[in-house]
């Protein structure tokens, strides 16, 4: 763990905030010693509800060791990744995550994803977005033609 690198990614987090009128997070992913990638969350600048800091860095990661994997990697991030970021986070594979801010300390600034824990532990019939399985025979044609597939990238 290095504090300058989470002090570069509270750096950009407080430049997105006064320069480019952006969220005030920001992440940092450093393989072997150096910063390999940087993000900024874009949500509002870029129109998209995924444009977060941590998915920012992934992509750009990802991009430069030109891997979907980002094994033996550190992710620095100004606050406690959200239920997506989290996710991403494991379907990359950093090897370790140091946040700053808290989750409840991002719900003070009017950034509370506790809706989105609550929801993943209720049955999908309960959830507040409608959700219904429409053909689920025919879609497992789909994992067939994947598992026959012999020169799939397995991850």
């Amino acid at each position: 763990m290095s504090e300058q690198f989470m002090q570069r990614a509270i750096a950009l987090a407080i430049e997105n905030v006064n320069l480019r009128g952006g969220g005030p997070f920001a992440a940092v992913i450093v393989k072997s010693g150096r910063i390999i990638a940087e993000g900024t969350n874009r949500v509002t600048s870029m129109n998209d509800p995924t444009a977060h800091a941590e998915i920012m860095a992934i992509r750009e990661a990802c991009r430069s060791v030109r891997e979907f994997q980002l094994t033996g990697c550190d992710l620095y991030a100004t606050c406690e990744p959200c239920p997506m970021c989290l996710g991403a986070i494991y379907w990359a594979r950093l090897a370790r995550v140091f946040y700053a801010g808290s989750a409840a300390d991002a719900a003070a600034a009017g950034f509370d994803d506790g809706f989105i824990y609550d929801e993943f532990k209720r049955p999908v019939a309960a959830r507040r977005i409608p959700m219904a399985r429409v053909l689920r025979r025919e879609s497992l044609a789909i994992f067939a033609a994947w598992k026959a597939k012999g020169d799939r990238v397995p991850y």
